[in-house]
């Protein structure tokens, strides 16, 4: 990341916090509780008006399933568009799967009427 200012680093905790809570599903109120924390405490952290101690980062990760070090990293690291490319080959793959299924399972069909 190179030289990084305190609302920098405030920021990207903050964004990556958010992103990872919502990423598992949960809301500011479960993972305040799995943390034991006031939701109002974890609604100031993922806003960058409040800030942890090292031991709240470990129990933060912790709760999150992730690494310490993965609510520091900065989004510029992925490209954006990663998530849409991925989405757009699964659903095409989809598509494909789905009509190779069923040629196949229609052919399977005319076979076996035939011998019948």
């Amino acid at each position: 990341m190179g030289n990084i200012d305190e609302a920098t680093l405030r920021g990207v905790l903050s964004q990556n916090i958010k992103r990872f809570r919502t990423r598992k599903g949960l809301s500011q109120e479960k993972l305040a509780e799995k943390m034991d924390i006031s939701t109002n405490y974890l609604s100031d952290i993922e806003r960058g008006k409040g800030w942890v101690s090292p031991f709240s980062l470990a129990k933060l990760a912790n709760a999150l399933e992730i690494e310490v070090f993965e609510l520091f990293k900065h989004q510029e690291d992925v490209s954006p568009d990663v998530s849409s490319v991925v989405n757009k080959c699964l659903q095409d793959l989809s598509v494909s799967l789905k009509i190779s299924f069923e040629k196949s399972l229609s052919d399977s069909v005319k076979k076996i009427q035939q011998n019948l």
